[in-house]
C-alpha cells in the first residue's frame, strides 16, 4: 500500500474531474472455484485499489463529489472470522490507513444509495465485469444487469482513464518490481526449452516464480510450440527439436502492478537459418518501435512504422513483394502480423480494459482502424510522459488464414503465396518489452530479458 496521502490526492483529483452526484466504486468479492468455501485467489478491482488501496473482499466506497465526503462500506469481523483468519483491524482502522474518516457496515450501502437516488442525485458507476457486482448494482440502483452498460458514467470513465494513464514514481517502482520477477520467469523458461521438455512443466515452473515474487500471474501463461495461435494456453505438448516455443508471461507484485514480456526460443537452443531470418525481422521491428516512442507521437503511427519494417523484411526474403508502404496501407502485412503493436499496462496487464478500450487507447483525435490486423491495435492515441506501454511485434504463419487469403485472392499484389506455403509449419515469433514514455523519449522497464539470438542460444539448456 502507498502512503495514505497518495490515495487522498487521487480521490481529490477524481472528485474535481466529475461535475456532480456521487461516485460509487464497488470492490470485488471472493469467487468460489467449486463450492463457497473454496475460492480462487482474491483479486481486488483495480480502480478500487487505485483510489482506496484496500486489498480485501467485501468492500465498496463512495465519494460525494459536491461535499467531498467519503465512505468505505465493509463489515468488521466476528469471533468466527477471527478463529479462521486471526485478529483483524476494524473497518475504521483500515479506512484511516487510506485517509478515509468514515466507515459503515456494508448493509448500509443500499439505504445510502437509494437516499441519493430519491434526492435526484447522479450515481456515477463504471462498467461492471463480474456477475456479483452486476447483481449488486441492480439491487442498489434498480437498473437490470442487462441494461447497466447503457447507464455507466462516461464522465467517470474518462476521468479515471486520465488519472490512471500517467504513472507516478511509486507506480513505476512497483512495475519494475514486477519486471524483475518477469525477468526471472523468462530466463527460467529459456533454460528449460530443451527437447523432451513438457510445456506444462515450464508453464508451471514460471507460474511458481511469479507467486514466489510476492504476487501472482498477471494473466494466464501463454506458452506453446504452436506460436501461430496468438494466445495459446494449451500446454500439452512435448518440445521437439527444430520447433520454436513462444512464452508470453508476466507477474503482478503484491500491490498488483504488472509486467508483460514475450520471448521466442528455438527448442534445443539453435535457430535454423529460416528461423533466424524471421526472428531478426521481428527484433528489428521491436527495436524500431522503441526508438520511435516519445511524448506527442501517436502509437498508431509507431505501429504502422513497425509494420513497414516487417513488410520490408519479408519482401527482402521473398515472402512479400511490391511497394512496402502501399502494402502496409493495403493491410497486406496483416497476413503475418494480425494484431496490434501493444497496449497500456499498469494495475492491469491490459490497463483499464474493463473501462472500455475506446476510452483507454483512443480519443476524439485518433480513432480505431477498421482494417484487419490494425483493428486489433489496443492503443493508438498520442503518447504522454508517464505512460507505460507494451511493444510486441510478431510474425506468424497461420495456415487457415493463408488458405483464406489465397482462395479469396486477398492482397495478391503484395504476397508471394507460393513461397508462403513453404512456411506453413513454421509457427510464430513474438518479442515483447515493457516501455516507459519519458520526458524526451522512452526506456525499457526492468533489465531487458535476453533477446539477441546469441544470448538466447547460450541460455537454452544452461
Amino acid at each position: 500500500m502507498f502512503d495514505k496521502n497518495v490515495y487522498v490526492n487521487r480521490r481529490r483529483s477524481l472528485a474535481a474531474a466529475v461535475k456532480d452526484g456521487i461516485i460509487l466504486l464497488p470492490g470485488n468479492v471472493d469467487s468460489p472455484m467449486n463450492y463457497p468455501a473454496n475460492t480462487f485467489h482474491f483479486r481486488q478491482d483495480s480502480s478500487f485499489l487505485y483510489f482506496f488501496g484496500l486489498d480485501m473482499p467485501g468492500l465498496a466506497a463512495v465519494i460525494d463529489v459536491e461535499t467531498g465526503g467519503e465512505i468505505i462500506f465493509g463489515n468488521d469481523v466476528d469471533i468466527e472470522d477471527i478463529i479462521w483468519m486471526g485478529p483483524q483491524e476494524s473497518m475504521a482502522e483500515k479506512s484511516a490507513r487510506v485517509g478515509v474518516a468514515t466507515s459503515m457496515p456494508f448493509g448500509n450501502l443500499q439505504d445510502y444509495v437509494r437516499r441519493q437516488i430519491r434526492a435526484g442525485r447522479r450515481i456515477h458507476f463504471l462498467p461492471p465485469y463480474r456477475a456479483e457486482n452486476k447483481l449488486l448494482l441492480e439491487e442498489l440502483t434498480g437498473i437490470p444487469a442487462a441494461r447497466q452498460k447503457d447507464y455507466v458514467s462516461v464522465e467517470l470513465i474518462k476521468a479515471i482513464v486520465d488519472l490512471r494513464s500517467v504513472k507516478d514514481s511509486g507506480e513505476i517502482i512497483e512495475i519494475e518490481k514486477a519486471c524483475a520477477t518477469g525477468y526471472e520467469m523468462h530466463v527460467a523458461a529459456l533454460r528449460m526449452a530443451t527437447p523432451g521438455a513438457w510445456e506444462q512443466a515450464i508453464a508451471g515452473h514460471i507460474e511458481g516464480i511469479a507467486v514466489s515474487g510476492g504476487g501472482m500471474l498477471a494473466f494466464p501463461v501463454i506458452l506453446s510450440q504452436n506460436g501461430e495461435t496468438l494466445h495459446n494456453h494449451d500446454h500439452s505438448q512435448i518440445l521437439a527439436p527444430g520447433r520454436l516455443v513462444i512464452v508470453d508471461a508476466g507477474a503482478e507484485t503484491g500491490m498488483h502492478y504488472a509486467c508483460d514480456f514475450t520471448r521466442t526460443t528455438p527448442v534445443g537452443g539453435k535457430f535454423t537459418a529460416r528461423q533466424r531470418e524471421i526472428y531478426d525481422i521481428v527484433l528489428s521491428a521491436n527495436n524500431k518501435a522503441t526508438e520511435l516512442v516519445r511524448p506527442g507521437v501517436t502509437y498508431q503511427s509507431v505501429h504502422l512504422a513497425a509494420c513497414e519494417v516487417i513488410a520490408q523484411g519479408l519482401k527482402d526474403i521473398g515472402l512479400m513483394k511490391g511497394d512496402v508502404q502501399e502494402a502496409v496501407a493495403a493491410g497486406a502485412h496483416a497476413l503475418f502480423f494480425p494484431h496490434g503493436l501493444g497496449h497500456m499496462m499498469g494495475l492491469d496487464v491490459h490497463d483499464m480494459e474493463d473501462l472500455g478500450q475506446i476510452y483507454v487507447g483512443y480519443d476524439d483525435e485518433i480513432r480505431p482502424s477498421q482494417q484487419f490486423g490494425t483493428a486489433y491495435l489496443r492503443l493508438g492515441r498520442r503518447l504522454r510522459e508517464g505512460f507505460v506501454i507494451t511493444n510486441e511485434p510478431g510474425i506468424y504463419f497461420i495456415p487457415a488464414l493463408i488458405d483464406k487469403w489465397k482462395a479469396e485472392k486477398i492482397n495478391t499484389d503484395f504476397i508471394n503465396f507460393e513461397k508462403v506455403d513453404q512456411y506453413r509449419d513454421f509457427g510464430g515469433i513474438r518479442i515483447e518489452d515493457d516501455i516507459l514514455v519519458t520526458e524526451k523519449g522512452s526506456r525499457i522497464l526492468g533489465k531487458r530479458v535476453p533477446v539477441l539470438p546469441e544470448e538466447i542460444e547460450k541460455l537454452v539448456g544452461s
